[in-house]
């Protein structure tokens, strides 16, 4: 087994190691640092604006540079917690408790030197566990009939609807408009039209990219375009030699990160359980066990480095069920699965044995895209804090601008940008009801996916629904169901409304 995955991971190092894909590397981590550190944006608009370069693109290439954007916004975020009291991403949102009190104190650059090393730590654990544990779970998933598979990804459209934030029945609801729109254009096994209204355009049903496009560019951008404060930059001057944390602090900060790094990783496995989340357990955990609490709050550093880590690992770690089950855990990895897609590859756990330059290569570009992000943030901390400054509605015209071109690419045809419009003025009054577009994408996604699941395990068993209780793994998965809508109406009557971890989080997505 060891050897196996050591074999396979110099195989993706040959596969990284391609000029074509270490371009591709460096162009999302460049992105993804980019879109960290610029308030305004988001990993989700991002990606869902590159998504139709992936057509012109090579699949390993353009799975690389997506990812890139993912992982490298987490280190781009912080610059902008830590220095700005800004959180510009939910899950660097906890980072400002600490990292901006240390900054006012002049000690910015220790906290983004701390914030690195922790960063780096943490997502090389959560390569490690994606090495060994995704393998494992392709190997447990080939026991897996029809309906075990339809089991669990019933379970991940629950985990991903009920965890994010707001209401949880929202968050159904939602997944199940997501679910009602993969049913549009032609039936998967009878070739009928469902509800095209007769209309040619609809017969291969929504594009992805429109869906992705609408909800998370020009929703997102419209939500925010008129509610972005001047940004006071009195403490963004960090020199590249006060970044170096002196050894009192690094020994403050180890330990933090390691159990951070460990928390992230366990969050990893849940799906629907984000970096959002592990950085707020992390955060909480810490001050929990420590001798000092009061100094949370005021400019501790463990209270940066804990949730930081805790935050890299989670990102790494999304990438195991992800990649190894089909089962996206959150919006930016159906995204991901989407770009799959779009290069005519099947999620699921054939994609290890059938596309291991995929599965591989991915795996050995992490490594390669932290170190790049490590060399990059280190001396170009003073560039980086420039672009904070950039006003914003510079940016929100240029992105429209590009969302229209992206959209009319995919087919060349003006009724695509129609489509993305359309979806993006639905999602943004959905927006103001209160209800989350994330759950729409993930529905979307695994929505053919699931249906045709769903009729397989039908039709093997002769129509009998029983089997969906009488197979063990089946069972297991919608006793997981059960127990995680339960827990959620337990919550919703023990809690007062606006009390507990998902309510002190900022607006937005969990991403």
């Amino acid at each position: 087994m060891m050897t196996d995955v050591f074999t396979n991971l110099a195989f993706g190092f040959s596969v990284a190691l391609e000029p074509h894909n270490i371009m591709y590397c460096l162009i999302g981590v460049l992105i993804g640092n980019l879109v960290g550190v610029l308030p305004g944006l988001g990993v989700l608009s991002a990606i869902s604006i590159l998504l139709p370069l992936t057509y012109k693109v090579p699949h390993v290439g353009a799975i690389l540079m997506l990812a890139g954007i993912y992982y490298g916004a987490q280190y781009g975020g912080a610059i902008c917690s830590i220095l700005l009291n800004l959180p510009c991403h939910p899950p660097h949102a906890v980072t400002c408790l600490d990292g901006y009190p240390l900054t006012k104190q002049g000690k910015g650059g220790t906290a983004l030197g701390i914030t690195m090393m922790g960063s780096f730590f943490g997502a090389s654990f959560g390569i490690v566990q994606m090495m060994f544990m995704a393998p494992l779970l392709v190997m447990a998933s080939q026991q897996f009939g029809a309906a075990d598979i339809c089991s669990l990804m019933l379970l991940g459209l629950l985990a991903g609807s009920t965890l994010s934030r707001g209401s949880a029945l929202k968050g159904i609801s939602m997944t199940v408009l997501g679910l009602l729109l993969a049913t549009v254009g032609n039936d998967p096994q009878t070739g009928q039209e469902r509800f095209t209204f007769g209309s040619l355009h609809m017969y291969e049903g929504f594009e992805i990219v429109a869906i992705a496009l609408g909800l998370f560019g020009i929703a997102e951008f419209m939500k925010t375009v008129n509610r972005m404060a001047p940004i006071n930059a009195a403490y963004t001057k960090v020199r590249f030699r006060d970044l170096w944390p002196s050894r009192a602090d690094l020994k403050l900060g180890a330990m933090p990160a390691f159990r951070g790094t460990i928390i992230g990783s366990l969050c990893s496995l849940i799906p629907g359980v984000g970096p959002t989340i592990a950085s707020f357990i992390a955060y909480a955990t810490e001050k929990k066990i420590s001798k000092t609490p009061e100094r949370f709050g005021h400019g501790a550093i463990e209270g940066v480095a804990c949730p930081e880590a805790a935050t890299h690992s989670s990102v790494q770690g999304d990438f195991i069920p992800t990649m190894s089950l089909g089962i996206p855990g959150d919006a930016v990895m159906a995204l991901l699965l989407s770009a799959l897609i779009i290069h005519n590859i099947q999620p699921g756990p054939q994609l290890v044995t059938q596309h291991p330059d995929v599965f591989w290569g991915l795996i050995a570009s992490f490594w390669i895209g932290n170190i790049m992000l490590m060399v990059l943030n280190m001396p170009m901390i003073g560039l980086w804090v420039k672009l904070l400054t950039i006003p914003y509605k510079f940016l929100y015209p240029a992105a429209l601008f590009f969302i229209c071109i992206g959209t009319y690419s995919v087919n060349n045809s003006l009724f695509g940008v129609l489509e993305t419009l359309a979806i993006g003025l639905a999602g943004l009054v959905f927006m103001q009801l209160g209800f989350q577009p994330a759950p729409v994408l993930l529905g979307f996604v695994l929505g053919k996916q699931f249906e045709e699941t769903f009729r397989r395990a039908v039709t093997i068993s002769h129509y009998d629904m029983s089997v969906f209780v009488t197979r063990p793994i089946s069972a297991l998965f919608l006793s997981l169901c059960l127990v995680l809508v339960g827990s959620q109406i337990y919550l919703t009557f023990r809690k007062k409304p606006g009390s507990g971890l998902l309510a002190a989080m900022p607006s937005g997505d969990l991403e």
